[in-house]
């Protein structure tokens, strides 16, 4: 695999530095919200699984924009925290300008898959998100070929990649299908915006010296011309000794 080197004047700038802050923040505060949630259910007993995802039930179409706010345990809130910034921070860092309508086809789209041939269950989780969001960062790094794309993604897969058992149905109580959806969600989100937020390049010295050897004419090419060469190329032989006389 042929790895570009992103410009360090890019990667190290202010913009850069403030985009990681802005990733931060979002994906932070992604997180308090489905926490304000869980809190808020245990707090005053209330039960908001009702409005999670039932497939292929009218009622049940509510969960395309609940079922990754509600959460049954602490431990399924738990679980799904850590990797749900992680990803989030990845993905808004990355690739800010795709991310802005990836994500919201992640979020509705993975619930939405799930909803057509899920079991006839109650889905809830923040799962499929998190599904989505670190395929299509572990995807998108793969077909960009950057080395800091590629890094993150080979850091997904070293932390994550065991999370691949989650898309089959080898857990019961695991809504496997969520987890399903929203890594095929990802996966085509990251195909359809692969030439979206491609870094700028770091140029060598020597890439812009053979451009300049490709601007000197072909003397067997019959286009010599000394008369109207660019200046830069022409050369008096006598230049810099003393003449003969």
């Amino acid at each position: 695999m042929d790895l570009r080197t992103p410009d360090p004047a890019y990667t190290a700038s202010k913009r850069a530095r403030a985009n990681f802050l802005l990733a931060i923040k979002l994906s932070a505060i992604m997180l308090v919200a489905i926490w304000v949630v869980f809190l808020f259910e245990q707090l005053t007993g209330l039960d908001f699984s009702r409005f999670g995802l039932r497939p292929r039930d009218g009622a049940g179409l509510l969960g395309l924009f609940t079922t990754p706010l509600l959460h049954g345990n602490l431990s399924h809130i738990a679980s799904n925290s850590i990797p749900l910034f992680v990803g989030g921070v990845a993905m808004l860092f990355l690739y800010p300008n795709s991310s802005l309508r990836a994500l919201p086809v992640i979020y509705v789209g993975s619930a939405a898959l799930a909803w057509v041939f899920a079991r006839p269950s109650l889905h809830i989780g923040a799962s499929g998100l998190v599904y989505g969001m670190l395929a299509f960062v572990f995807v998108s790094g793969i077909l960009r070929r950057d080395l800091r794309s590629v890094g993150v993604s080979l850091m997904i897969w070293f932390f994550y990649g065991s999370m691949l058992w989650g898309v089959l149905p080898v857990e019961r109580g695991m809504s496997w299908e969520l987890h399903a959806s929203g890594m095929a969600i990802g996966v085509v989100m990251a195909f359809a915006f692969r030439n979206w937020d491609l870094p700028p390049l770091k140029r060598y010295a020597w890439e812009d010296e053979e451009h300049d050897q490709d601007d000197l004419p072909d003397p067997d090419a019959g286009n010599w011309d000394w008369e109207h060469r660019d200046e830069r190329h022409r050369r008096d032989p006598f230049e810099g000794r003393d003449r003969w006389h």
